[in-house]
Protein backbone atom coordinates (compact mmCIF):
# COMPACT_ATOMS: atom_id res chain seq x y z
CA UNK A 1 0.00 0.00 0.00
CA UNK A 2 2.84 2.28 1.18
CA UNK A 3 4.26 1.73 -2.42
CA UNK A 4 1.02 2.55 -3.99
CA UNK A 5 0.74 5.66 -1.91
CA UNK A 6 4.44 6.43 -3.19
CA UNK A 7 3.58 6.05 -6.72
CA UNK A 8 0.89 7.79 -6.94
CA UNK A 9 2.16 10.73 -5.32
CA UNK A 10 5.14 10.63 -7.26
CA UNK A 11 3.03 10.25 -10.76
CA UNK A 12 1.03 13.25 -9.43
CA UNK A 13 4.25 15.58 -9.28
CA UNK A 14 5.07 14.69 -12.13
CA UNK A 15 1.76 15.71 -14.30
CA UNK A 16 2.33 19.53 -12.26
CA UNK A 17 5.99 19.64 -13.24
CA UNK A 18 5.20 18.76 -16.89
CA UNK A 19 1.89 21.06 -16.62
CA UNK A 20 3.83 24.13 -15.34
CA UNK A 21 6.51 23.68 -17.75
CA UNK A 22 3.75 24.08 -20.77
CA UNK A 23 2.96 27.30 -19.71
CA UNK A 24 6.30 28.49 -18.60
CA UNK A 25 6.90 32.07 -19.90
CA UNK A 26 10.03 34.11 -19.51
CA UNK A 27 9.64 37.43 -17.94
CA UNK A 28 11.76 40.63 -17.09
CA UNK A 29 11.62 43.33 -14.74
CA UNK A 30 11.93 46.45 -16.63
CA UNK A 31 12.20 49.79 -14.38
CA UNK A 32 9.98 52.82 -16.09
CA UNK A 33 11.66 55.98 -15.38
CA UNK A 34 11.31 60.22 -15.40
CA UNK A 35 13.78 61.08 -17.68
CA UNK A 36 15.05 64.67 -17.31
CA UNK A 37 17.17 65.63 -20.75
CA UNK A 38 19.79 68.74 -21.51
CA UNK A 39 20.68 69.30 -25.27
CA UNK A 40 24.39 69.64 -25.10
CA UNK A 41 24.87 71.39 -28.90
CA UNK A 42 23.26 74.70 -28.69
CA UNK A 43 25.68 75.87 -26.30
CA UNK A 44 28.92 74.63 -27.57
CA UNK A 45 27.57 76.29 -30.86
CA UNK A 46 27.66 79.37 -29.16
CA UNK A 47 31.16 78.93 -28.42
CA UNK A 48 32.05 79.59 -31.92
CA UNK A 49 29.44 81.48 -33.18
CA UNK A 50 28.12 84.35 -30.74
CA UNK A 51 24.73 84.93 -33.61
CA UNK A 52 23.16 82.01 -32.42
CA UNK A 53 22.44 81.28 -29.11
CA UNK A 54 20.05 78.09 -28.43
CA UNK A 55 19.26 76.04 -25.17
CA UNK A 56 16.86 73.40 -24.99
CA UNK A 57 15.65 70.34 -22.65
CA UNK A 58 12.94 67.90 -21.57
CA UNK A 59 11.32 65.40 -19.85
CA UNK A 60 9.39 62.71 -20.60
CA UNK A 61 7.87 60.01 -18.44
CA UNK A 62 7.86 56.11 -19.33
CA UNK A 63 4.13 54.59 -20.07
CA UNK A 64 5.75 51.21 -20.40
CA UNK A 65 8.66 49.44 -21.90
CA UNK A 66 7.66 50.79 -25.23
CA UNK A 67 6.14 54.24 -24.47
CA UNK A 68 7.11 57.21 -23.40
CA UNK A 69 5.26 60.56 -22.82
CA UNK A 70 7.20 63.85 -23.95
CA UNK A 71 7.34 67.28 -23.24
CA UNK A 72 10.24 69.80 -24.55
CA UNK A 73 10.99 73.53 -24.34
CA UNK A 74 13.62 75.50 -25.43
CA UNK A 75 14.69 79.43 -25.68
CA UNK A 76 16.85 80.68 -29.25
CA UNK A 77 18.38 83.95 -30.06
CA UNK A 78 19.52 84.14 -33.72
CA UNK A 79 21.41 87.41 -35.86
CA UNK A 80 22.19 87.64 -39.18
CA UNK A 81 23.45 90.26 -41.42
CA UNK A 82 24.73 90.27 -45.01
CA UNK A 83 25.34 93.39 -47.18
CA UNK A 84 21.84 94.81 -47.21
CA UNK A 85 20.40 93.90 -44.14
CA UNK A 86 20.32 92.85 -40.71
CA UNK A 87 17.80 90.22 -38.97
CA UNK A 88 16.83 89.09 -35.71
CA UNK A 89 14.63 86.70 -33.70
CA UNK A 90 14.27 85.67 -30.94
CA UNK A 91 11.63 83.51 -28.77
CA UNK A 92 10.79 80.32 -27.10
CA UNK A 93 8.83 77.10 -28.42
CA UNK A 94 7.26 73.97 -26.67
CA UNK A 95 6.82 70.52 -28.50
CA UNK A 96 5.05 67.43 -26.69
CA UNK A 97 4.60 63.95 -28.13
CA UNK A 98 5.74 60.59 -27.70
CA UNK A 99 9.44 58.52 -27.98
CA UNK A 100 8.66 54.58 -29.43
CA UNK A 101 11.08 52.24 -28.73
CA UNK A 102 11.93 49.74 -30.99
CA UNK A 103 14.15 47.62 -29.55
CA UNK A 104 12.84 44.23 -27.47
CA UNK A 105 12.49 44.42 -23.67
CA UNK A 106 15.44 41.49 -23.28
CA UNK A 107 17.64 44.32 -25.51
CA UNK A 108 16.40 47.39 -24.13
CA UNK A 109 16.48 46.54 -20.34
CA UNK A 110 15.23 49.81 -19.22
CA UNK A 111 18.86 51.24 -20.27
CA UNK A 112 18.76 51.51 -23.98
CA UNK A 113 16.48 53.17 -26.35
CA UNK A 114 16.52 53.16 -30.28
CA UNK A 115 13.45 54.24 -31.66
CA UNK A 116 11.92 57.41 -33.14
CA UNK A 117 9.90 60.41 -31.29
CA UNK A 118 6.70 61.71 -33.05
CA UNK A 119 6.38 65.60 -31.79
CA UNK A 120 3.76 68.50 -32.10
CA UNK A 121 5.92 71.78 -32.07
CA UNK A 122 4.70 75.57 -31.86
CA UNK A 123 6.87 78.56 -31.21
CA UNK A 124 6.04 82.19 -30.02
CA UNK A 125 8.63 84.23 -30.64
CA UNK A 126 9.83 88.03 -32.33
CA UNK A 127 11.47 89.01 -35.37
CA UNK A 128 12.51 92.34 -37.06
CA UNK A 129 15.08 93.84 -39.95
CA UNK A 130 16.66 96.46 -38.34
CA UNK A 131 18.52 97.56 -41.14
CA UNK A 132 17.36 96.83 -44.84
CA UNK A 133 19.20 98.78 -47.83
CA UNK A 134 18.00 97.96 -51.46
CA UNK A 135 19.95 99.15 -54.41
CA UNK A 136 17.73 101.37 -57.40
CA UNK A 137 17.54 103.65 -60.96
CA UNK A 138 17.40 106.42 -57.88
CA UNK A 139 20.02 105.28 -55.83
CA UNK A 140 19.74 103.68 -52.41
CA UNK A 141 16.67 103.02 -50.34
CA UNK A 142 17.09 102.29 -46.89
CA UNK A 143 14.09 101.05 -44.56
CA UNK A 144 13.13 98.62 -41.71
CA UNK A 145 10.24 95.97 -40.52
CA UNK A 146 9.15 96.85 -36.65
CA UNK A 147 9.48 93.74 -34.71
CA UNK A 148 6.45 91.84 -34.28
CA UNK A 149 5.51 88.74 -32.38
CA UNK A 150 5.00 85.59 -34.33
CA UNK A 151 3.31 82.02 -33.53
CA UNK A 152 4.61 79.30 -35.84
CA UNK A 153 3.38 75.59 -35.58
CA UNK A 154 4.96 72.26 -36.93
CA UNK A 155 5.46 68.26 -37.00
CA UNK A 156 8.68 66.39 -36.17
CA UNK A 157 9.90 63.32 -36.13
CA UNK A 158 13.05 61.96 -34.14
CA UNK A 159 14.57 58.57 -34.85
CA UNK A 160 17.91 58.50 -32.88
CA UNK A 161 19.88 56.31 -29.61
CA UNK A 162 20.29 56.24 -26.32
CA UNK A 163 22.25 54.46 -23.96
CA UNK A 164 22.65 54.08 -20.17
CA UNK A 165 26.18 55.01 -20.17
CA UNK A 166 26.39 55.78 -16.26
CA UNK A 167 24.30 54.57 -13.55
CA UNK A 168 20.77 56.52 -13.70
CA UNK A 169 22.56 58.73 -16.45
CA UNK A 170 22.47 58.40 -20.56
CA UNK A 171 24.00 60.06 -23.27
CA UNK A 172 22.61 59.70 -27.15
CA UNK A 173 21.38 61.49 -30.12
CA UNK A 174 18.99 62.49 -32.07
CA UNK A 175 17.76 63.36 -35.94
CA UNK A 176 15.42 66.13 -36.14
CA UNK A 177 12.97 65.92 -39.28
CA UNK A 178 10.35 69.17 -38.86
CA UNK A 179 7.40 69.74 -41.57
CA UNK A 180 5.99 73.37 -41.09
CA UNK A 181 2.74 74.09 -40.76
CA UNK A 182 2.26 77.63 -40.54
CA UNK A 183 5.04 80.31 -39.68
CA UNK A 184 2.36 82.95 -38.29
CA UNK A 185 3.36 85.40 -40.81
CA UNK A 186 2.57 86.07 -44.59
CA UNK A 187 4.15 83.91 -47.79
CA UNK A 188 6.30 87.53 -48.26
CA UNK A 189 7.77 87.84 -44.71
CA UNK A 190 8.39 84.31 -43.83
CA UNK A 191 11.25 84.29 -40.72
CA UNK A 192 14.51 83.47 -41.88
CA UNK A 193 14.85 81.06 -38.74
CA UNK A 194 12.45 80.77 -35.72
CA UNK A 195 12.81 78.62 -32.35
CA UNK A 196 12.35 74.89 -32.36
CA UNK A 197 12.46 74.66 -36.09
CA UNK A 198 14.78 76.46 -37.87
CA UNK A 199 14.72 77.99 -41.68
CA UNK A 200 11.81 78.98 -41.90
CA UNK A 201 12.13 80.24 -45.59
CA UNK A 202 11.53 76.01 -46.14
CA UNK A 203 8.93 73.56 -45.46
CA UNK A 204 11.20 71.18 -44.17
CA UNK A 205 14.26 71.36 -41.47
CA UNK A 206 16.53 68.80 -39.99
CA UNK A 207 18.90 69.19 -36.97
CA UNK A 208 21.02 66.45 -35.13
CA UNK A 209 20.57 66.66 -31.81
CA UNK A 210 22.81 65.62 -28.36
CA UNK A 211 21.38 65.09 -25.03
CA UNK A 212 22.68 63.92 -21.79
CA UNK A 213 20.03 62.62 -19.80
CA UNK A 214 19.27 61.88 -16.07
CA UNK A 215 17.28 58.51 -15.20
CA UNK A 216 14.80 58.70 -12.20
CA UNK A 217 13.30 55.14 -11.74
CA UNK A 218 9.80 55.22 -10.17
CA UNK A 219 8.20 51.96 -10.43
CA UNK A 220 9.18 48.59 -12.05
CA UNK A 221 6.68 46.12 -14.19
CA UNK A 222 6.59 42.72 -15.00
CA UNK A 223 7.11 42.19 -19.24
CA UNK A 224 6.33 38.96 -21.12
CA UNK A 225 9.16 38.29 -23.39
CA UNK A 226 8.43 34.82 -24.18
CA UNK A 227 4.90 32.62 -23.57
CA UNK A 228 5.52 28.87 -24.83
CA UNK A 229 2.68 27.46 -26.20
CA UNK A 230 1.35 24.28 -25.04
CA UNK A 231 1.89 21.17 -26.89
CA UNK A 232 -0.97 19.69 -29.04
CA UNK A 233 -2.32 16.17 -28.48
CA UNK A 234 -0.47 13.66 -30.38
CA UNK A 235 -3.34 12.42 -33.14
CA UNK A 236 -1.14 9.53 -34.16
CA UNK A 237 -1.86 7.78 -30.37
CA UNK A 238 -5.93 8.42 -30.76
CA UNK A 239 -5.54 6.96 -34.55
CA UNK A 240 -3.71 4.05 -33.59
CA UNK A 241 -6.22 2.95 -30.61
CA UNK A 242 -8.87 3.57 -33.24
CA UNK A 243 -7.56 1.59 -36.02
CA UNK A 244 -6.50 -1.82 -33.54
CA UNK A 245 -10.53 -1.39 -32.14
CA UNK A 246 -11.76 -2.06 -35.96
CA UNK A 247 -9.62 -5.17 -35.99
Amino acid sequence: MRRTYAYFISLLLILQSGFDHAYAQDTLLIPLKIKVGLEVSGPAIYISDKNILSAEGYISVDNNEKISWVLGAGYLDYKYSQYNYDYQSSGIFIRAGADFNLLKPEKSLGKYWAGIGLRYGLSVFNSETPSLKQDNYWGTTSSSIAERINWAHFLEASPGVRAEVFRNFSMGWTISLRMLLHTGTGKDLRPIYFPGFGNGAKSFSTGLNYFIVWNIPFKKITVITKKEVPPEPDETVGTGTQGTGLR
